[in-house]
């Protein structure tokens, strides 16, 4: 080996060390942070196996670590995972939940307060074992979805007219006090210019 090759040997092996390290290690591609998969050999078949990725998993609940195994053998987003795993999971019971009550069972509470609890606890655990913040924007979407096909018909308790026994008081009341006020204010003046 001469002085003048020695350079472009240790260039070359730069080279192929960065490529390798790019295929095995988290890598910067157009500014976007992307995870090259690798390789691992299935150790009961020897075959090889699913490309693997490592990435961060939540431990809140026991389910946290299956919900990460689903994620990596999605190989897309992360947020495409959650999203598919809430409609497998969270959204299917929901909606079967729902399909077993009459459409006008819909809008009274008690009926439903357990079942959209249940859809509530569904998202926020598998958003919390895989990292990501909840609420979110997809979460948020879910939710408004469910009640534009769910709840769209339910009156709401803070817009209806309270009852007309209530009604009546409210407008009477006043119409009674002024006179009585003008009364007031009569007697008070009569009684007013006599003392000064």
């Amino acid at each position: 080996m001469t002085a003048a090759t020695f350079p472009l040997m240790l260039s070359g092996c730069f080279v192929t060390l960065l490529l390798w390290g790019c295929t095995t290690v988290i890598c910067l591609v157009d500014e976007k942070l992307s995870i090259q998969p690798t390789t691992a050999t299935d150790a009961t078949y020897g075959n090889t196996a699913m490309p693997m990725v490592h990435m961060p998993c939540g431990n809140k609940t026991h389910n946290c670590q299956d919900f990460c195994d689903i994620c990596l053998m999605y190989n897309g987003a992360i947020m495409d995972c959650l999203s598919t795993l809430v409609e497998h999971l969270c959204l299917r019971n929901f909606k079967e939940a729902m399909a077993s009550l009459n459409s006008s069972d819909w809008c009274i509470w008690g009926n439903v307060r357990s079942m959209y609890s249940n859809l509530s606890l569904c998202t926020e655990e598998i958003s919390d074992c895989l990292l990501i913040p909840w609420p979110n924007p997809l979460v948020e979407q879910t939710f408004v979805d469910i009640h534009s096909t769910f709840f769209k018909d339910c009156p709401t308790e803070e817009l209806s007219d309270p009852p007309p026994a209530i009604i009546f008081a409210l407008v009477i009341t006043p119409i009674c006090l002024i006179p009585v006020m003008v009364s007031l204010v009569v007697l008070k003046t009569k009684n007013g210019d006599g003392s000064s």
